[in-house]
């Protein structure tokens, strides 16, 4: 077998397009988790500042936490996680007009149920996300069970930052 080890100059080559590539030019969509704690918020910053640089999409997500024993005691949980996710959309929006003109960021917010671990991968394969960043996890009972961003890193489908 004769191989061509010769550089490709001026030779035109066929690319076959496969379709969903990640990765490959650079992101095309940063996801950052936001729950409203601290460490998320700084994420959303982290991933803000990533996304801008690289001309990316900044996905934010807010997975809703499905809590069936505080439905069942009649907690209003539902409204609950509702004016949570409201809440942090009101204030993205607020420190997005404050950088308008100075930081253009694409963005967009969105909501998932479940358990945090699941909707962020939902929303991650959904989304088609390139990079996942997360804010480190604040419980202590975390360091021993295993925080969100660790069961991420573990799944080792998307490059994930955790941001302290």
């Amino acid at each position: 077998m004769i191989r061509d080890t010769r550089p490709n100059l001026g030779r035109v080559t066929e690319h076959v397009s496969t379709g969903f590539e990640r990765g490959t030019d650079g992101p095309k969509v940063i996801l950052a988790g936001v729950d409203g704690s601290q460490s998320s918020l700084r994420a959303a910053s982290y991933a803000a500042g990533l996304a801008r640089r690289q001309n990316a999409l900044l996905a934010l997500v807010y997975v809703q936490p499905v809590m069936p024993a505080g439905a069942s005691l009649g907690a209003p949980v539902s409204e609950a996680t509702e004016e949570i996710a409201e809440g942090l959309v009101a204030e993205i929006r607020e420190s997005a007009e404050r950088l308008k003109g100075v930081y253009d960021v694409r963005w967009q917010f969105h909501t998932f149920r479940g358990d945090a671990y699941a909707g962020l991968v939902s929303a991650a394969e959904e989304l088609m996300a390139d990079a996942v960043v997360v804010g480190a996890s604040e419980q202590a009972g975390h360091r021993i069970v295993g925080s969100v961003a660790i069961r991420l890193v573990k799944a080792g489908r998307w490059p994930v930052t955790v941001v302290p």
